[in-house]
């Protein structure tokens, strides 16, 4: 047997077979698999992700459209509030007029009416600081108990806050105005305050949030160690809520800062008027008799209402971005 094979393995090296050369045929034969027989091997196409998305013209145009739409206000606020009363009306509203008159209308909206303006803008900031404030402040603490802590009447209390979320504002503006009149706090900074103090959504937002970035293991090692219940929330749980607790923030000083319906019903003194208010009581000035149109400074201080709430989501925009990304890594 072993002569056998010997010879064997001689006449195979002595003729080998020659190896199959790639013709055009054989090249355009698709492959197949040794398992699978005749059916041929189909290249599986990658799929799609977040970070490979795939491409959709109709998509691509619909978000064109929202950008437009979107950005075409704010441009025609800059270019406008760089004329004055003249060239806004005898000018086209989409490029810039004949003289260049930014600083101009800026003095005059600052000083005009004896710098009414700026007594309405620090209204705001009070508004803003005191309301949305401590509308985030209320809604942090009741987000963080109702997600930590364990007591009767908790799903009464989800059922209320989710009834509340639901109630527009509007509905509750007369019963608030009523309220406020028999106190006798009407045409006050306090009727403007006390009610941006209650966020329902905000509350409900930190409830959710806070359940899922604040682990429960962390909170009972830090109990064990002989940590008080209000230093872990300072030092332990505070750090993991501000994603959150930014988020919160913006949507309240939004809400607060556009806030008109509120202040409408509840104050007539214009020294205490909100920005909202002020501009309205300018636009109003062109409809009475012998009032003056004051159409350029309108548009420069409307275009002075938007700033520092742009300021402000720029400078806080790292801390709502890694707000959006909490969570999305399992460990």
């Amino acid at each position: 047997m072993t002569t056998d094979l010997d010879d064997t393995r001689a006449n195979a090296a002595e003729d080998p077979d020659p190896a199959p050369t790639a013709t055009a045929d054989t090249a355009r034969t698709p492959r197949t698999s040794s398992r699978t027989g005749d059916r041929p091997v189909t290249r599986r196409r990658r799929p799609h992700t977040p970070l490979d998305p795939r491409r959709s013209v109709p998509l691509t145009l619909l978000t064109g459209l929202v950008l437009v739409y979107t950005l075409l206000p704010l441009v025609w606020l800059v270019i406008n509030s760089t004329k004055d009363q003249e060239g806004l009306l005898n000018s086209f509203g989409l490029w810039f007029g004949e003289d260049f008159d930014l600083w101009s209308n800026l003095s005059r909206t600052l000083t005009y009416d004896d710098g009414v303006f700026v007594r309405w803008l620090l209204n705001t900031l009070l508004y803003v600081a005191a309301g949305a404030g401590g509308a985030t402040i209320l809604a942090v603490l009741g987000g963080y108990a109702l997600a930590t802590y364990d007591f009767p009447g908790r799903r009464a209390v989800f059922a209320v806050v989710i009834g509340a979320v639901a109630i527009p504002g509007t509905a509750l503006a007369v019963p608030t105005f009523l309220m406020f009149s028999n106190m006798g706090l009407t045409n006050t900074p306090w009727a403007v305050i006390i009610p941006s103090l209650i966020s329902p959504f905000g509350l409900y937002l930190m409830w959710v949030f806070a359940n899922e970035a604040v682990p429960a293991e962390l909170l009972e090692a830090a109990r064990i160690d002989g940590s008080g219940e209000l230093r872990t929330f300072v030092r332990i749980a505070l750090p993991l809520l501000m994603p959150g607790t930014v988020t919160v923030l913006l949507f309240s000083m939004v809400a607060t800062w556009n806030n008109y319906f509120l202040p409408l019903i509840m104050i007539k003194d214009p020294d205490w008027y909100p920005l909202t208010l002020g501009l309205n009581a300018w636009n109003a000035q062109a409809q009475t008799a012998g009032g003056e149109a004051v159409f350029d400074l309108i548009i420069m201080g409307s275009l002075l209402t938007i700033v520092p709430i742009v300021a402000i989501f720029l400078l806080l925009q790292r801390y709502w971005q890694s707000g959006l990304a909490a969570g999305s890594v399992k460990e």
